[in-house]
């Protein structure tokens, strides 16, 4: 079997999305690399099938996510990439000016390629399209949540007239009815709207057998666009072309030991369920940290740290959180003394920075932000990824010129995980 360095080169617009595209493929069969930020330096991709950069661009200006974009697109294509794939929220977050669409254009343009597919459905976690509307569980992107997000707000669910605001290309449909007849038929669509001039087509999806009949239909498009639930589909596809060894456990990783440590910094129901679950289990395992505390100076901080290694030492589980129900949150805003995100971080931080150099203890993160400020925090540049430990989770591992052993790392946003997280999480990895 002759392949090129890698099959599929992905270009993520965050870094929690990153992973979770990481994850759904080692799930389909590939090995799997995530990078953070355009690559500076020579990467060994000896066996690895697949390269996700995670990037930044979401919510940055146009500009910036285009050349940022650009740049990691010329990274893997010096890498082999046979297909590339642009990975945005299952929620289409975007606004009228983009970033999608400029993204897209430009990825486009770049490749020389004349269409590509939009396929942001997700439906094992409620992501699906139906005549070209996008349902959040069993409701309209607009009527999700999603119309009040403070940066990207989603006020429309028709993601043809959504992507039509943001490029000056004709953006086609290729609906339910047309996946039930299978890949060939949806390939013979996807055609014809390319010969009537249709660069972008928004795909339905309601189920996994729309993924599948999808993958099939565009595993020769030289980009392809979406969510994180094609990338579950796609690596059959490129074990029929020939392309993708069949291996056994794509998402093994090097054995782990010390203590485990847990680091949470989001208000979401769902993390503050999962401290209140690790707190019962371990009631002394926990340190709580007060945004108002951190904003004064380093004390509080150094008091976590502290704690963290003394546990640690012993192969205790440790828990240090900054995590707040909507209340106490809304309390702490008022005084005005500090932005909670901000502050939350700097504790967060440092405290992960210098327990994840010690030679002990996998680490567990919790929200995007706090995830991104801890990988920041200790120089990560790439991660190994490995099993899930809920859909969109999995386990993942960095080398650290500190450590003799790789550091294993689980990086999550706050909604993600069922309420036993934290703990079952360590389970998974042994």
């Amino acid at each position: 079997m002759q392949r090129m360095t890698i099959v599929l080169g992905a270009i993520a617009d965050d870094f929690t999305g990153a992973t979770d595209l990481a994850n759904n493929l080692v799930r389909g069969g590939m090995r799997c690399l995530q990078v953070i930020g355009v690559p500076q330096q020579e990467i060994d991709l000896t066996d690895i099938d697949a390269v996700v950069v995670a990037l930044k661009s979401r919510s940055c200006t146009v500009d910036k996510a285009v050349a940022d974009s650009l740049a990691a697109l010329e990274w893997l294509r010096q890498q082999g990439a046979r297909q590339l794939f642009f990975k945005y929220c299952s929620t289409f977050d975007s606004t009228d000016q983009g970033n999608i669409g400029p993204v897209t254009d430009a990825l486009l343009e770049a490749l020389g390629a004349h269409q590509t597919v939009m396929v942001p459905a997700f439906p094992i976690n409620g992501r699906t399209v139906y005549q070209g509307h996008l349902f959040v569980g069993d409701r309209l992107l607009n009527d999700s949540g999603m119309q009040h997000h403070p940066l990207t707000p989603m006020q429309d669910a028709d993601l043809v007239r959504v992507l039509s605001r943001q490029t000056p290309h004709p953006v086609g449909l290729a609906n339910r009815a047309i996946l039930a007849k299978g890949a060939e038929a949806t390939r013979a669509h996807l055609l014809s709207l390319a010969e009537h001039g249709m660069r972008h087509v928004i795909c339905d999806s309601l189920d996994e057998q729309d993924l599948d009949v999808l993958a099939d239909a565009t595993v020769l498009m030289p980009l392809v666009t979406g969510g994180s639930g094609l990338g579950q589909a796609l690596p059959a596809q490129y074990r029929a072309q020939g392309w993708l060894e069949s291996i056994t456990e794509p998402g093994r990783l090097s054995p782990a030991s010390g203590g485990a440590l847990v680091l949470s910094g989001s208000c979401s129901r769902a993390t503050l369920a999962q401290v209140a679950d690790f707190l019962a289990k371990h009631p002394d395992g926990g340190f709580a940290l007060d945004p108002l505390s951190l904003s004064e100076g380093d004390k509080q901080w150094e008091q976590a740290l502290a704690f963290a290694l003394e546990r640690l030492s012993s192969n205790a589980p440790v828990l240090i959180y900054a995590s707040a129900d909507p209340e106490s949150e809304s309390r702490t805003s008022r005084t005005g003394r500090g932005a909670c995100g901000p502050s939350r971080r700097r504790g967060l931080k440092p405290t992960g920075r210098h327990a994840g150099q010690r030679r002990r203890g996998p680490l567990a993160g919790g929200r995007g932000e706090t995830s991104g400020a801890v990988v920041s925090a200790l120089g990560i540049t790439t991660l190994r990824i490995g099993e899930q430990i809920d859909p969109g989770v999995p386990w993942t591992q960095a080398p650290l010129a500190v450590r003799e052993t790789p550091l294993s790392l689980a990086l999550k946003s706050g909604n993600f995980g069922g309420v036993d997280f934290f703990t079952r999480a360590f389970e998974v990895l042994a």
